[in-house]
């Protein structure tokens, strides 16, 4: 049986598996909005923990590694991954704080303590950037499909959609973590398997290593100062990432909390690793593969197809798409929570007060319309590295200081949050134009736009603690 034949097998059989979770979750466990939102805020460290993973593990991380690895950075390839795992640690400061604002998105506890007016900025640039991550993870879903099964694109972006729709629609948070943890283990015991048969196929690690440039095996090749770049960017990115957040608001206590970040960063760092060897083993065989610079997207499928068993390669390719849809289903359900919690109440307070069974009907309908109008977005062949660039930029770097440190500064003045979210908007905007998404003076744009909002954050904070004004309402509903 041919790879492709078993690729497609195993994922067809996802794909149903995940209907079926969606349908059998939103009929014995969706009891009110809270269920369906944050999945009761009963869910355990195991289940949070490959959530936060699997959110963080997708095409970026394993082909788009190995493609790293296969090309410019060697071994310091696995800093892509492992700065993720890295700024998990300090993230785990934060996570119990996340669970104790008794939240459901971000944007509640900006307008908790700096006011609906910085709340409402905080869910617009959330719901932009979800749009812009739902059509790319959707359309990258679709484009996988395609070229495993030789299916059109177009016809392959609404079967990935119309899935993404069902699952998530029907069984809300709780069927979404359940699909994040079957998607990890999927792809990490898929990788593990294959890396072992593509190192021995290659002739061992001593002959891999002996092809290959010294500078390809330096572990730093890259340099201290993108690698401690990577590590703000994603700390930054993880502590006002809206699907982030929600894991930790769906923890059953603060204690799971903590735990979840350090488990997920072990996770990541074991994730870290495979890619970065089958992206150096294809690099010590791009001659026998006929691999070239151009190719080197292809480079771990090329290696492992070349030395796994069919099966093996088959659950590698089918655990890659399974990775990237399973990435738009925690954006969608985050991107409708948030219309409807912090959007759509304040145009209709008596929203706040509708019966749970209402809510979670038009949370579904919220779902369903913003998965629609991602899927046309995504038809409309826009550069998806732009959108996901653009997407990450805007989220994070406005609403980092008054979201964050609104949690640790109890005597923050409520004017320190709209002035940090405005100018950590136009700081990562201005960075972005200067840098092309990229380093700019050793700076990511997250991280500056993040840099620049705490600064302000602060400044603002120093001059309203000198006028004696007042602190800000507390993020916490017990306070």
């Amino acid at each position: 049986m041919s790879v492709n034949v078993i690729s497609l097998i195993i994922v067809a059989a996802y794909l149903i598996g995940m209907l079926v979770i969606g349908l059998v979750v939103g009929k014995l466990k969706i009891k009110d909005s809270e269920d369906y939102m944050v999945a009761g805020r009963r869910m355990g460290l195991f289940m949070v923990a490959f959530s936060l993973s699997a959110n963080n593990i997708g095409g970026g991380s394993t082909t788009g590694v190995a493609a790293k690895a296969f090309g410019a950075w060697g071994m310091s390839a696995i800093w892509y991954v492992l700065a993720a795992s890295v700024a998990m640690i300090p993230l785990a400061y934060f996570a119990p704080k996340i669970r104790r604002t008794m939240s459901l998105t971000i944007p509640e506890v900006v307008t908790r303590r700096f006011g609906a007016v910085s709340g409402t900025f905080t869910a617009v640039l959330n719901v932009l950037a979800l749009f812009c991550l739902t059509s790319s993870q959707i359309m990258a879903s679709g484009s996988v499909v395609s070229v495993l099964t030789g299916i059109p694109l177009n016809v392959c972006v609404f079967i990935a959609a119309a899935v993404t729709i069902i699952y998530t629609t029907v069984g809300g948070m709780i069927a979404d973590q359940i699909s994040d943890t079957v998607q990890f283990l999927i792809i990490l015991i898929g990788l593990a398997i294959a890396t072992p048969f593509v190192v021995k196929g290659c002739g061992g690690w001593s002959a891999i290593s002996a092809a290959l440039p010294a500078t390809q095996l330096s572990f730093t090749h890259i340099g201290w100062v993108t690698i401690i770049g990577y590590i703000f960017n994603y700390f930054c990115t993880f502590l006002s990432g809206p699907e982030m957040v929600s894991r930790f608001e769906s923890c059953k206590d603060e204690k799971t909390a903590v735990g979840a970040s350090f488990l997920s960063a072990i996770l990541m760092a074991a994730m870290a690793i495979f890619p970065t060897i089958l992206g150096l083993a294809a690099l010590a065989m791009k001659d026998e593969l006929g691999l070239t610079p151009d190719k080197a997207n292809t480079a771990m499928m090329a290696v492992t197809n070349h030395h796994a068993p069919a099966v093996i390669t088959g659950i590698v390719s089918a655990s890659i798409i399974a990775a990237t849809m399973s990435s738009a289903d925690s954006n969608l359900l985050c991107m409708s929570t948030i219309l409807m919690n912090d959007i759509f109440s304040k145009i209709d307070p008596n929203l706040k007060k509708a019966p749970d069974r209402k809510v979670i009907f038009y949370t579904r309908l919220c779902n369903v319309v913003c998965a629609v109008v991602a899927t046309l977005i995504a038809l409309g062949n826009v550069n998806i590295v732009t959108m996901n660039t653009f997407a990450f930029a805007i989220r994070c770097a406005g609403p980092f200081a008054a979201y964050g440190l609104g949690m640790v500064v109890k005597k923050a003045v409520r004017a320190s949050g709209i002035a940090s979210i405005i100018t950590g908007t136009i700081g990562v905007v201005i960075w972005q134009v200067l840098s092309g998404g990229n380093f700019f003076l050793g700076i990511l744009p997250v991280v500056f736009g993040c840099g620049v909002g705490t600064l302000t954050f602060f400044l603002v904070n120093l001059i309203g603690w000198k006028m004696g004004a007042a602190p800000a309402p507390s993020a916490y509903p017990e306070d």
